[in-house]
Order: C-alpha cells, then structure tokens, then sequence
C-alpha cells in the first residue's frame, strides 16, 4: 500500500498525482486537504486546513513559531488543524502500514512518515531548496522525483541528492491524449494567457494593454481577473499559435504536451522555484523566456518571433511517459521495501 500526500496550493500537485495513479501497480491511498478529484485510483482522506484563520485558536497559533525555529516550514503550536491533519495521517499509517509514502509537497508530512518508519518518496521541485527544511526532507527520503529531464538538471545539487533521483520529464493530465481542433491555417492568429489557480503577478490592465498593442492577434484569456476558469484548457491550447503563461511546473507540462509555441513570464513562488524553471527552459531553447511582463510595444515581435519556434522541441522537456515513469519507480520503492521488511 502507497500513501499520497497532494499539496492543496494550486492544482499542479492534484494533476500529477492523478496522472501517477494511473499507472501504479500498487494500491494507493490519497490524503489532501482538497475534495477527491476525477479519476483517481485508490482510496481518498480528506484532510483539515492547517492555515485556516476560521479555525478556533488558528489566528495566535499562526503567529506561535510556525517553523519551529526555521528547521521546517509550517508547524504552527497548538493549530487544531495541523494536529488533527497530522493525526490523521498518523493513524492510517498505524493501520495501513504502507510500503511507502509519497509527498507532493510536505517535508513535514514526509518527516511524520519517515518518523514512523515509512519508506518516503519526495516530489523535488526547482529553485533554492537548501533551506534547512528542504535538505531535511530531501535528506530522509529514499527517492526524489524531478518531473524534469536529466540534461536540464538543477544546478548545485549536491551529489547524494542526484543519485537517488529520478528523472522522469515533465508530464500532465495532457499526455496521450489526441489533439483538440486545431484552428485551419488562414484564420487569424491567436495568442492564449493561461494562468493557474496559485495566483498571478499581472492584472487586467496588462492585458488589455498587452492586446491593444497586437492588432494582427486575437487575445484568449483562461483565469485571468474577471475571466471564468476553464477546467479543461486542452482544446484552447491545442489552437493557439502561441501561449503566454507562468513557469509553474503544470503549466509549462501542459504547454508542452501540446506542443505549442510559448512564452513563459516566470512569477514569484517561494524559493525562487518559477525563476529556476525558466531559466531551464531558456538553457534548453524550448520556449521564449522574458523575466517580467512585456511592455506592450513588444509584444507584437515578441509573438512573431515565439510563433516560429520549432514545437517539437517540447519532446525534449516532456516525451510523454512520465506518469508510468514515476509510477513504476514508486512501485519500485514500494516492492524493495517490502522485500526488506519480509528479510
């Protein structure tokens, strides 16, 4: 039995691991503070925020140390939500006795596995993770997933984090599926702004200068302010001529699923994490990178130049197996640590 834990900030973290359930071989046991999602496989906890000011005492327990003297990220005293939280995952452990757990992302609920004696798989994210948190967490655990090639590594990675690593390119709920319509060649060219749910460094305004300065393109918004979401953005990338979004690990995935021509404007995410991301992308020529937002006299270059860029390139950063891939290297895990346990 595999345990997964799935960040509830954004939905990159549900998406892949989604993806991942797919093509486990071993049972697996879902544990977020979101609502169980379509399509997983295997049982789902839900669990209690642990940053809820709602919450009875949460207010002044926020305020109590929350990272335990910076050894952690969030461990707030006396948080009812993070103790029920905890104890949740504890008690299933105490039940379950999983094989392995995996987190998406939380050093402390891979601490609370590890603790118990669980075998632990950490999902590594790009940028500065040498906080001592993150060396805690990645230190304690057995594997590291990096949905990112190996030819476009982290840099500094000390060499005990890289040899348990393993690299299985940039995947998405997007992999395998056919492609969407795509608009007839004649039509007007399309610019899309795709955006996810863990928040945005521009405004309406920047769009709609950004749209005014590009007569010759028409502008398609999904989660921008004001706009409605869109849950299924594949037929809308599928048609694009170029997409404009943020260096978020999902987001760039699903760009390259579809294989589309596109400009990432990284945004601030703890950790330098979107920053590092672009600058892999820019190493790797697979996308126009631009560090801020574009002045709106740019744009119209700006999108001509991004318009011919060779899509295919994308095969590089995602060729599409990276779901089985980090499936099987959790089974891997699971089954090597039954076989010792049985030893």
């Amino acid at each position: 039995m595999i345990g997964y834990y799935v960040h509830h900030q954004g939905r990159g973290h549900l998406h892949r691991a989604v993806c991942v359930s797919r093509h486990l071989c071993t049972p697996v046991t879902g544990f977020s503070s979101l609502p169980r999602p379509d399509g997983w496989e295997g049982d789902w906890v839900r669990l209690p925020m642990d940053a809820d000011a709602a919450v009875p005492g949460a207010e002044a327990a926020g305020a109590a140390d929350p990272t335990a003297g910076g050894a952690l990220h969030w461990v707030p005293r006396h948080h009812p939500g993070l103790r029920e939280r905890m104890g949740a995952v504890a008690d299933w452990i105490t039940r379950a006795a999983p094989t392995l757990f995996v987190s998406d992302v939380s050093v402390e609920v891979a601490l609370l596995a590890r603790l118990m004696g669980v075998p632990v798989v950490a999902a590594a994210m790009r940028g500065d993770r040498f906080d001592p948190a993150h060396r805690l967490g990645y230190t304690v655990a057995d594997a590291l997933l990096a949905p990112w090639p190996a030819e476009l590594p982290e840099p500094d990675w000390p060499r005990a984090w890289l040899d348990k690593t393993v690299h299985t390119g940039a995947f998405s709920r997007y992999d395998g599926r056919p492609r969407a319509h795509v608009r007839p060649a004649g039509g007007p060219r399309e610019v899309v702004v795709m955006l996810g749910a863990g928040g945005s460094g521009v405004d309406g305004d920047d769009f709609r200068r950004a749209a005014a300065s590009t007569p010759g393109w028409t502008w398609t918004f999904l989660g921008a302010p004001g706009e409605a979401w869109v849950d299924d953005p594949w037929p809308v990338l599928c048609r694009a001529d170029v997409v404009v979004t943020h260096a978020g690990q999902n987001a760039v995935a699903e760009c390259a699923a579809a294989r589309v021509p596109t400009v990432v404007v990284p945004q601030d995410r703890p950790h330098g994490e979107q920053h590092a991301t672009a600058e892999a992308l820019r190493a790797g020529d697979l996308a126009t990178v631009r560090a801020t937002w574009p002045e709106p006299g740019e744009w119209a270059d700006l999108l001509n130049r991004t318009r011919e860029r060779p899509a295919d390139r994308w095969a590089r950063w995602a060729p599409g197996d990276g779901a089985r891939r980090a499936a099987e290297a959790l089974d891997h895990v699971s089954a090597t640590s039954l076989d010792r346990q049985a030893a």
